[in-house]
């Protein structure tokens, strides 16, 4: 990430800039815009401090793994991000 950005999550919220969604089928099928499906990998752009007992696990940089329907999608200067609890994000990897 070259821009850093202007919004910081709170407790125990995280950013996400989610991955492009796939283009191709594993077997060379290119697939319509219309039938591609939300990406369920991102990289954390942003971390809250935490809850009060619970410090956070994951940081900036980290890419995770989160449900289908996770997250708040949010536009912020021409790019788009999810932001979402901790506790939506199901891996790091």
């Amino acid at each position: 990430m070259a821009k850093k950005l202007n919004i910081t999550p709170l407790h125990d919220r995280v950013i996400v800039k989610p991955a492009p969604a796939e283009e191709k089928t594993a077997g060379g099928i290119i697939i319509p815009d219309t039938a591609k499906e939300k990406p369920q990998r991102g990289t954390v752009v942003a971390a809250g401090p935490g809850k009060k007992d619970e410090p956070m696990s994951v940081k900036a940089g980290d890419t995770v793994l989160y449900g289908k329907y996770s997250g708040t999608e949010i536009s912020v200067e021409g790019s788009d991000y999810l932001i979402m609890r901790e506790s939506d994000i199901l891996a790091i990897v």
